[in-house]
């Protein structure tokens, strides 16, 4: 799904007004019915009171459309306008006439001095104050009223994004925000949905279709991209009923020390279990038994160290290539880590210790073939790109990395983001219980073991980050969050890909459409 920035959301409403044939407010219109309908579908009927608070731009017209809708079909409707200006749009003033003349209780003009409306912890409150083209902070009245909503308790349905939140920064001010409970998001989900900074101004989301010109949705190129099973299932390779073990690849993995031989282990299974032919681990002599006993399946290669690795040789031709999992950091790694990015030509991806390595030594970041695959946790991240004042500006600055050494960095986290030159890939799977050690190494091998099956190095980051956190989906249903481990993660790999082409579940028949049958 793609993300729209504001600048193509305001291009695509006038281009549908244009191709359609309508006015602004007829598609404003359209907006506020489908939040309507939303809503009714609901609550049918339900005499919950609804306050509708409406500013006076675009956002407050699409609130006035809703209220008078509730109002027609007899909900117990309090509608409100913010009143701090004298800047109306014409669509706003369009709706407010109409609803004046739909009830004889008019909206309550609230200036910037007046008393809050009492809003019981039953009720709901549905925020149109502010839209999209948010660019200054409320003023202190404004502020006081979001905060009024939040001690309120009542649950609060925002449209199309919390008042106060920018679609493009991160606001400075908490208190300066709506704190939706749900939000309505015109066409597509923002960007700030899915970040650490912003997303928690919205608990959950939704995206209306409100008949935004298809060609324009279809041909528009996005610097974001939501990634679900939708995007994913048309990449997916089918295999081939005569291929062998040879037709997906061989997957080297290269880490592991004294005490951390775990992470290669699950690296291994995780190569292994997303679909690779073959694969082989190159670890320290001490890792030899475990990795044999743990996953028959891998070939060994060991290093002439016991404890570390100090000589990274092997006479094998791997499809790909993952490194640095438990690798460590001392002095001896770091110079065979060095002599064999320089000569290397093999996919590689990177994790870990092998991203604390070239965070250390930013000169041997030269050495990366295009296209290698980083995967820093947060604080790997920061090491590499160093601190940023906040996700937009952490975002900023993994494209210019991306784009200067032509690498992919998988941003792990909640949301993990793709990043490829300008381009976002936000996934949509994953849930908490991966928030343990070990998750992050099963990640590589999943990538790895896609780009030996000739998956290319982007679409084998965004199909891995997918079946990761699809994977940990299906396992906390088992396990629940807190009891979630790495090892549960792989087990799951194979429902993930299963899960691609099961059927949705059946819907039951509208009440209408039943007594039909």
């Amino acid at each position: 799904m793609k993300i729209f920035s504001k600048e193509q959301i305001y291009k695509g409403d006038k281009l549908t007004a244009k191709k359609q044939n309508i006015t602004s407010t007829e598609l404003m219109e359209r907006a506020g019915t489908q939040i309507f309908n939303w809503i009714h579908q609901r609550m049918q009927g339900a005499q919950v009171p609804i306050h509708v608070f409406c500013g006076i731009g675009n956002n407050g017209g699409d609130g006035l459309v809703l209220a008078r809708q509730l109002i027609n079909y007899g909900y117990n409707v309090h509608t409100y306008v913010v009143n701090c200006s004298d800047k109306r749009t014409q669509d706003f003033l369009v709706n407010y006439e109409r609803i004046k003349q739909t009830t004889k209780k008019w909206p309550i003009m609230l200036n910037c001095k007046a008393d809050f409306p009492p809003i019981g912890p039953d009720d709901i409150i549905v925020d149109a104050v502010f839209g999209i083209g948010l660019n200054r902070p409320p003023n202190e009245w404004v502020k006081s009223l979001f905060q009024h909503f939040r001690a309120s308790n009542a649950f609060t349905l925002a449209i199309d994004l919390p008042s106060g939140l920018y679609a493009d920064k991160v606001p400075e001010d908490e208190d300066g925000v709506v704190w939706a409970n749900y939000t309505l998001s015109f066409q597509s989900p923002k960007l700030v949905f899915f970040l650490p900074d912003t997303s928690k101004y919205t608990r959950q989301w939704e995206a209306l279709d409100i008949g935004i010109d298809l060609e324009f949705l279809q041909q528009t190129d996005t610097e974001v991209e939501l990634i679900g099973k939708n995007e994913m299932l048309p990449i997916y390779k089918p295999r081939e009923k005569f291929s062998n073990k040879g037709t997906y690849g061989h997957g080297l993995l290269i880490g592991g020390s004294y005490g951390k031989i775990g992470a290669m282990i699950l690296s291994g299974r995780a190569t292994l279990a997303s679909g690779a032919g073959l694969v082989t681990t190159f670890i320290p002599k001490c890792g030899y038994i475990p990795m044999q006993s743990v996953v028959p399946e891998a070939m060994v290669i060991t290093d002439v160290d016991d404890e570390k690795l100090t000589a990274i040789k092997f006479e094998i031709a791997p499809t790909a290539i993952g490194i640095g999992m438990g690798m460590g950091q001392d002095e001896k790694t770091q110079t065979t880590f060095q002599k064999f990015l320089k000569s290397n030509s093999v996919p590689l991806v990177i994790d870990a210790d092998g991203i604390n390595l070239l965070s250390k030594h930013k000169d041997d970041l030269k050495l990366l073939k295009p296209q290698t695959v980083l995967t820093p946790h947060p604080k790997e991240l920061e090491r590499l790109l160093g601190k940023w004042k906040n996700d937009f500006d952490k975002l900023k600055k993994a494209k210019a990395f991306s784009k200067k050494y032509k690498c992919i960095i998988v941003i792990k986290g909640a949301h993990t983001i793709t990043v490829f030159e300008d381009k976002l890939y936000v996934n949509s799977t994953g849930n908490p219980g991966l928030a343990t050690g070990g998750t992050g190494d099963v990640l590589t091998g999943i990538i790895t073991g896609l780009i030996c099956q000739g998956y290319e190095p982007l679409t084998a980051s965004l199909f891995g980050v997918y079946l990761h956190g699809k994977s940990a989906d299906i396992a906390v249903e088992d396990y629940g969050y807190q009891s979630l481990t790495a090892s549960h993660v792989v087990d799951y790999v194979a429902q993930a890909f299963l899960d691609l082409f099961a059927m949705p579940p059946a819907q039951p028949p509208a009440e209408n459409e039943e007594e039909n049958l």
